[in-house]
């Protein structure tokens, strides 16, 4: 029962902007098992932060707060199985290489053969089924792929009812809706453009809870992948290939 978000907006903005969003999301989505952040720096690099805490309980969560970026990616954690409450199954995960930063919500339903294979080649520190999603990614990379591709095939690579978010160093946040259960939406939250889960909730109960004042609210469709572009608005979803 993860919840997360991207955003973006044409100049910087404080993280703290969207924390009290933030708070709200994790607590109306019942998460608070543990958090992370990604945002891009002022030299271009995806900088991260993760705890096992709940995002209210993050001590460090002020001092991050004062961070200005243009892009921005939060995961808030429920896990399907406790026992992945610890740091290396807390998201988001990144890229070795320093290409991408991703997080998921979902399950992923045939990873186990995926897992083995990447625990041989030792690459695998946690418990979770995502960290074999974020292993997948990684040999899969190209930048010559879009990234709404690459999100579509990791889905049918694996199955399941899931959710995928990417962040890339060029500044473009990407979220891939493919959870019936947990739908996207994107929004708008004053300069702040906005792509995020819905609180399992099939209804509009985010717009209720978390974000009453957003605007220029809309739905992603299912196996679309939507990016936001330099001002923070979506850009036109990627259907998933065989969808």
């Amino acid at each position: 029962m993860c919840e997360q978000f991207i955003a973006r907006a044409g100049e910087p903005f404080r993280l703290d902007e969207l924390w009290p969003f933030t708070e709200r999301l994790e607590r109306f989505g019942l998460a608070g098992f543990g958090w992370g952040a990604a945002w891009l720096d002022a030299a271009g690099s995806i900088r991260a932060h993760r705890d096992v805490r709940a995002f209210r309980d993050d001590p460090g969560r002020d001092g991050l707060g004062r961070t200005e970026t243009t892009s921005l990616l939060v995961h808030l954690r429920r896990p399907s199985r406790l026992s992945t409450l610890q740091l290396p199954d807390t998201q988001p995960f990144e890229d070795p290489r320093g290409r991408f930063a991703f997080s998921h919500n979902g399950d992923l339903r045939d990873y186990r053969a995926a897992r083995a294979r990447f625990r041989l080649q030792g690459r695998i520190r946690g418990r979770a089924d995502s960290e074999v999603g974020q292993r997948w990614l990684e040999d899969a990379w190209s930048d010559a792929e879009p990234v709404g591709h690459l999100l579509g095939a990791l889905h049918d690579a694996f199955g399941g009812e899931a959710n995928f978010a990417v962040l890339t160093p060029d500044g473009t946040p990407h979220h891939y809706a493919g959870n019936p259960q947990n739908p996207v939406f994107t929004f708008r939250l004053g300069r702040i453009g906005i792509a995020a889960t819905a609180l399992y909730s099939i209804d509009r109960s985010l717009f209720r809870f978390c974000a009453p004042g957003a605007t220029d609210r809309a739905p992603v469709r299912l196996h679309s992948t939507i990016a936001l572009d330099a001002g923070g608005g979506p850009i036109q979803a990627v259907r998933r290939a065989n969808r």
